[in-house]
């Protein structure tokens, strides 16, 4: 049976979500989403998914009855890891990776894992490190590593629930976790310092098929039982999937929702700094991308206090000619001005108010374009998710970095990506639809580059 309706696992730091993406044409039919809420503990903070299952379960039964599901794939935030336990469940709850316990154990950690030069991978704080975070599970919980089989990735615990299979994914492996060497394609000597080389699952290529759903899921959420299940991908990577199978490069693609990670493919050599949140991701084909990152929803989200207000022409000029600025960094623990303290130049506009979307939505295109001049970028740029919509933050971003800036029009990139992983072993691969394109302006220009001064000297 040919494969067209492909229903995408879709968990990012913010919301969980499941979403049916027709091939044919790569819109989503049907999208249902719930909050990633974090359970506080014990034994640490950690995610909701067996809440997220029972969701996810009623949402597929949902999709096949009006729309049928022909396979399942799924995309997941980074930084996660899921301990299987000898029993087939979770040896612990998943750690959220914002959790502070392993800065606890930096020393000690710092003093085994691999250089930069090895990894791509620099040092993070909290869990952001999935390394830094089996470290100090481990510590935290001695019996831990004696009661865990398998240790999976993040998209692919999804896809050990389904098909009860084990394995990871080279994207999951290659998002700043220390164990993966992105150069070599292998992991990293962290693995064995670790003493996990058992229990780390097989790596396998995102598109590969893990299997059928278990007899159980066919039955609770009414599916087919060979129904097919797609190893998955980390959520950066599925936005970039897209436009790695159908562009020629050089391009870049800036994804953005909780964090903005741009990422640059055929672009300037460039020597990647660590301390300014830099690294090498590792794309679907399991080649290595300069990327760059800071959380811009998440300031997005600080700066705008739930009262988002679309600017008008007015509250535009105003911001370009009166010149309020806001300077790095609202989340100052990630991001390329690591360690750096917010502070506005000029009047503070008021929540809620035109003005205030109209800087926030420059401040966070100029941290975008700084991010891209870090990652060498060349030829034009895609914007997907949120920031797509978001009209000042494009024209500045086009103005800042001076080049062609297109705002992809799905609601999110990284369920069209996911989804793609069902085709792409076809022969032929269409373009993407070509968006119109968002050019520089003078005045915007002429902002970015006072903000760049400012902040040279802040």
């Amino acid at each position: 049976m040919t494969r067209t309706h492909v229903a995408v696992i879709d968990i990012g730091k913010t919301n969980a979500k499941l979403a049916l993406v027709d091939l044919d044409t790569l819109t989503e039919l049907a999208v249902v989403t719930r909050p990633n809420t974090v359970i506080p503990g014990p034994p640490w903070p950690h995610f909701d998914v067996d809440g997220h299952w029972g969701f996810l379960l009623d949402a597929l039964a949902r999709f096949h009855a009006t729309h049928r599901v022909d396979a399942i794939s799924i995309t997941t935030h980074g930084a996660s890891i899921a301990l299987i336990g000898q029993d087939g469940q979770l040896a612990a709850p998943i750690l959220d990776y914002e959790h502070t316990g392993p800065d606890a154990l930096n020393e000690a950690y710092n003093a085994i894992r691999p250089p930069f030069a090895e990894t791509g991978t620099p040092r993070l704080s909290g869990g952001l490190n999935i390394g830094a975070q089996l470290f100090w599970q481990f510590d935290t919980d001695p019996g831990l590593k004696a009661r865990t089989r398998h240790i999976v990735t993040y998209p692919q615990y999804w896809g050990y629930r389904l098909t009860g299979i084990a394995a990871t994914d080279v994207t999951s492996l290659g998002c700043h976790t220390d164990l993966w060497n992105p150069f070599k394609g292998q992991p990293s000597s962290l693995v064995a310092r670790l003493g996990i080389e058992l229990q780390l699952a097989s790596t396998r290529k995102p598109n590969a098929v893990l299997g059928p759903i278990l007899p159980s899921i066919a039955q609770q959420a009414d599916l087919p039982q060979d129904t097919p299940v797609y190893c998955g991908i980390h959520d950066s990577n599925a936005s970039l999937l897209a436009h790695l199978v159908a562009r020629t490069p050089p391009f870049n693609v800036v994804s953005t929702g909780t964090w903005v990670i741009c990422m640059t493919i055929g672009g300037d050599t460039v020597t990647l700094d660590p301390t300014k949140d830099t690294l090498v991701n590792v794309n679907a084909l399991g080649d290595p991308v300069p990327s760059a990152r800071f959380m811009g929803g998440r300031e997005h989200d600080i700066l705008m206090q739930g009262n988002s207000v679309e600017p008008d022409d007015t509250d535009i000029a105003t911001a370009l000619n009166e010149g309020p600025m806001l300077l790095p960094a609202i989340v100052s623990d990630t991001g390329p001005f690591q360690g750096m303290s917010a502070r506005w130049v000029g009047t503070e506009p008021a929540p809620g108010t035109g003005l205030r979307s109209a800087c926030v939505s420059f401040y966070l295109a100029l941290i975008t374009s700084h991010c891209l001049t870090l990652t060498g970028h060349q030829g034009p740029v895609f914007v997907e998710g949120p920031f797509a919509r978001n009209t000042s933050y494009l024209k500045m971003l086009a103005s800042a970095t001076g080049t062609a800036v297109h705002a992809m029009t799905s609601t999110t990139g990284t369920s069209e990506g996911a989804a793609l992983l069902a085709r792409m072993t076809d022969s032929s691969t269409e373009a993407l639809q070509e968006e119109p394109t968002i050019s520089a302006a003078k005045d915007h220009a002429a902002y970015a580059r006072r903000w760049s001064d400012l902040v040279g000297g802040h």
